[in-house]
């Protein structure tokens, strides 16, 4: 399984991105999964479900299944927060795992970036962000430079960096 992530500031546009790449590698036929890096507060689950309460009273895992999916959650309570390769061991072997945020960690990825926004490029100091998506021009890059717009480009950017052979 190949690991690509999109990575930049909050706002960039990862998550816009990330939407309208799945379309564009599936169409090639390659199978993906996303993994998500979210806020320390955030839950999948709700107060009033069965599942909430099950983790309230202190289950470490309560699984959800149903006829069309299922989902597991794991209470880290006071464990540290998984690593990257914890948490890939709990997935199904796809073609391509593309991972939004864990900018720190040290996976080829590929910088979301609108220069109107004012943050510093992240390419600077991370030599594993191996290309640059932005909604305008960048001078002085050392990596490509791909349009943010075009996410068809940056899909196939993606398949030949990873060494995928895509389908259609």
């Amino acid at each position: 399984m190949k690991i690509f992530g999109l990575a930049g500031w909050s706002g960039s546009g990862k998550t816009t991105l990330m939407t309208r790449l799945l379309p564009a590698l599936v169409r090639r036929g390659i199978t993906v999964s996303t993994m998500k890096h979210a806020h320390h507060e955030f839950d999948v689950d709700q107060p009033g479900k069965d599942s909430f309460e099950h983790r309230r009273a202190g289950a470490t895992e309560v699984m959800v299944s149903s006829a069309r999916r299922w989902a597991l959650m794991h209470e880290l309570r006071d464990a540290p927060e998984a690593s990257v390769e914890d948490l890939v061991r709990h997935m199904t072997p796809v073609d391509l795992l593309l991972i939004e945020g864990f900018k720190a960690h040290a996976h080829d990825k590929l910088e979301v970036h609108r220069p109107s926004e004012g943050k510093p490029l992240l390419c600077r100091d991370d030599p594993r962000v191996v290309a640059v998506a932005s909604d305008a021009p960048i001078a002085g890059l050392a990596v490509p430079r791909l349009d943010l717009d075009d996410a068809p480009a940056i899909a196939e950017f993606i398949i030949g960096h990873c060494g995928l052979k895509g389908r259609g």
